[in-house]
């Protein structure tokens, strides 16, 4: 019996790569067979071949974001543009809806209910409160439909989710720019001057933006996996607006309550924030240096929290 020997084309058939191994496994198992795990698994590891659509790392995750922030700061852009495109008075409702909630809350609870008796700026200590607390308001919902209401681009496109809240609290951030002008005119039209205090208003702002960002991360991951979140949010921001003071100082019913509500009631994000607006722009009105300790916690806390919360289901936006 003669031996076999070894052609050499045979000798020098280079084993097969990763791609042609992984392209074999498929074509080996029967139609309509799915490829095992284990073996996909087995491939995987002996190449370099990565599955699509994983979390990635969060500094990595994190650098991606930087590297398209463009996309994020245009898309703000373009929504705040086609919000009011269809209506007669475009982005003037961004105005006139807070406007319009300010005169509602003064008539109710400056003439008829006489809130405004300790406080000696009341229209401006209200402008201020509607507006700013507004801000947040509309940044949760925005947050809040930021996937869900953006599916087929979140399906279409391969691009960190988090860019899509980034981007609605960037938009309510310039509509807030619109706003502002209003309430420095309220502010100095009931006999406050201008003061260095007015400075104060920029790390205000960006510690109530960080808050809002990092809570519009958690509503998005929410209302992404439970939609009915969406419906339960309104009512949730109106009992949250009344429990921070907007229309009526806190103070008058901390006194009135255990210390432990108090403390709540004072340490409040909602409180906070339009304490802060208020300390800033009011040259009657101050808050003591605490709030300003529990603002910057709300932010660096909110963030954190709210961005760990959202990147750490990445992977399964749009698959729902």
């Amino acid at each position: 019996m003669a031996d076999t020997e070894t052609t050499p084309q045979e000798a020098t058939v280079a084993p097969l790569t990763d791609v042609e191994a992984l392209a074999a496994a498929i074509s080996s198992a029967p139609p309509g067979t799915p490829l095992s795990e284990t073996a996909l698994d087995s491939v995987l590891r002996s190449s370099s071949l990565k599955p699509i659509g994983l979390r990635p790392p969060i500094f990595d995750y994190i650098r991606q974001m930087w590297d398209r922030r463009y996309f994020a700061l245009e898309l703000s852009r373009a929504r705040e543009a086609s919000d009011h495109a269809e209506s007669r008075l475009g982005k003037a409702w961004s105005i006139l809806n807070p406007l319009l909630n300010v005169a509602v809350y003064f008539l109710i609870f400056g003439v008829i209910l006489k809130a405004h008796r300790s406080i000696p700026n009341y229209l401006a200590y209200l402008v201020i409160g509607v507006f700013f607390f507004t801000y947040t308001q509309k940044s949760i919902q925005a947050g809040a439909g930021s996937i869900v209401n953006n599916m087929a681009l979140v399906r279409a496109l391969h691009f960190p989710r988090a860019l899509l809240p980034v981007s609605m609290v960037v938009e309510e951030l310039l509509s807030l720019g619109w706003a502002l002008g209003v309430c420095i005119v309220v502010v100095l039209a009931t006999g406050e001057g201008i003061s260095p205090a007015w400075l104060l208003l920029i790390p205000a702002l960006l510690l109530q933006s960080s808050f809002n960002l990092g809570a519009a991360f958690v509503m998005a991951r929410m209302t992404e996996r439970v939609r009915d979140v969406s419906q339960l949010l309104p009512f949730l921001l109106r009992t949250w607006l009344y429990l921070s003071g907007v229309v009526f100082p806190l103070g008058t019913f901390v006194k009135d309550v255990p210390p432990f509500i108090g403390f709540l009631l004072t340490f409040n994000p909602g409180a906070v924030f339009v304490e802060l607006a208020r300390d800033a722009l009011l040259t009657s009105y101050s808050v003591q240096p605490i709030i300003w300790v529990y603002g910057v916690f709300w932010a660096v806390f909110g963030l954190v929290a709210g961005f760990v919360y959202f990147w750490k289901a990445e992977e399964r936006y749009g698959r729902g």
